[in-house]
């Protein structure tokens, strides 16, 4: 996440500031500019104004004063819990802040955001539902993206989060995983992807059904820890996909975090891994995140926490987390245009 400013007084703000705490200016998040902009401004006055989630999900994001409606994050929401579904509706501007993060983080890397209004049939949406009052299972289907709210409750999320024996679970975590099965589908496609997927990950056609029950019946194999980023990653190459690209976004969003407010341990030099391409660039990446990752949990642990990043990464698994980066720069490189850095 970057650094962002008040443009008027220059006050250091949060992501989902929509007015300056030093100040008082009326601020907005503006994705193309990705910076915050005055809405008093004479000029951004006339042309921006606040989404009209505003209250709703608390969204801090600026449409276009002419036509108003929702912002670039909240049009991807398909569906939303009832207003009378209070609860629900605590958790669902939960929802849509991390929501709001993760398509920062995709239009950063240059990855294709394309909504159901221009592909009816496998564009992206999301269904944010309440699970207080009907049966919601998180999950990706076609390009929808369905999160059960009450992951935003943090009791609930503990006690699944002990109940599956997860060292992570987090609504941000989820939306990384479940945003990286539309990937797959979007972006490994060529013959030649698809047989280094196979090489790296196994068949993505094999039955999922079967793997998943012989996943919650025999749980994961013997020695998993030196192949998968994770046990949930070996139930299926679908699964392993989609947990290593979640874990590539977590790293370059906190390697990114750490570079913009000077964090580094000792003896280590941080850049921002923003906007750079190619195989270099991945190397890089890894390079800075091991020793910041130990840095973290350090920190975390003086702190009476858990590691804050309770994983290791071998060797096959970053073969792996580079077939994700390859795929995104190729994405990036067929057209799809990154953030300015």
């Amino acid at each position: 996440m970057r650094n962002f400013f008040c443009p008027n007084c220059g006050q250091r703000l949060a992501f989902k500031n929509s007015v300056c705490l030093s100040c008082g200016t009326a601020l907005g998040f503006k994705l193309s500019e990705c910076a915050l902009i005055a809405l008093n401004d004479p000029q951004n006055h006339a042309d921006y104004c606040l989404c009209e989630n505003l209250h709703t999900a608390e969204c801090n994001w600026v449409v276009d004063a002419a036509t108003g409606g929702m912002c670039e994050s909240c049009r991807l929401t398909r569906t939303r819990p009832a207003d009378s579904d209070t609860t629900a509706m605590a958790e669902f501007a939960d929802a849509e802040m991390a929501k709001r993060r993760l398509i920062l983080e995709l239009a950063e890397l240059g990855l294709p955001i394309v909504g159901r209004d221009r592909d009816p049939e496998t564009g992206l949406a999301f269904d944010l539902l309440g699970s207080g009052q009907e049966n919601v299972m998180t999950g990706h289907q076609n390009g929808v993206i369905t999160l059960d709210l009450a992951e935003g409750d943090d009791v609930h999320r503990e006690r699944l989060r002990i109940a599956m024996d997860e060292p992570y679970r987090t609504l941000l975590g989820h939306l990384r995983h479940e945003i990286g099965h539309y990937y797959f589908t979007k972006l490994v496609t060529s013959d030649a992807e698809l047989a280094r997927f196979r090489a790296l990950f196994g068949d993505p056609d094999a039955d999922y059904q079967e793997a998943l029950d012989r996943h919650y019946q025999d749980g994961p194999p013997p020695g998993w820890e030196s192949e998968y980023v994770s046990s949930y990653a070996t139930m299926h190459p679908a699964e392993d996909w989609a947990e290593t690209f979640a874990h590539y976004l977590h790293i370059r969003d906190t390697a990114d975090t750490a570079a913009e407010f000077g964090f580094a341990p000792a003896g280590a030099t941080f850049e921002r891994t923003r906007g750079r391409l190619g195989p270099a660039a991945f190397d890089a990446l890894i390079e800075l995140w091991l020793p910041l990752s130990w840095a973290l949990n350090m920190l975390n642990q003086s702190m009476g926490h858990p590691d804050m990043y309770p994983f290791v990464l071998p060797e096959p698994v970053l073969a792996k987390m580079r077939f994700v980066h390859d795929i995104c720069v190729s994405s990036r490189s067929a057209g799809s245009q990154p953030l300015p850095a």
